[in-house]
């Protein structure tokens, strides 16, 4: 599992997650794991599916026409050549 080193942190800041950590009883090394995840992680992004279902509902699509989207041409691409 990876490491990572926090260099030049100022005392005042450590104390705060020694403090913060203490009060949701935990480490202040899974005080900072919890905090990295919820910045680089949040819970409530977006996911793509989830948007694109949106937006099909916002268009007001019919059935009809998801499934006229699902067609495609399905001949096969012929290779590019670059002489």
């Amino acid at each position: 599992m990876p490491a990572v080193t926090i260099r030049n942190l100022s005392d005042e800041t450590h104390r705060a997650l020694r403090v913060r950590a203490a009060h949701h009883g935990r480490s202040t090394e899974a005080e900072i794991r919890d905090i990295l995840e919820a910045a680089v992680r949040p819970s409530q992004r977006v996911k793509l599916g989830s948007l694109l279902a949106s937006i099909g509902r916002e268009a007001e699509l019919s059935n009809r026409d998801v499934e006229a989207l699902q067609e495609r041409d399905k001949t096969q691409a012929e290779p590019m050549t670059f002489e």
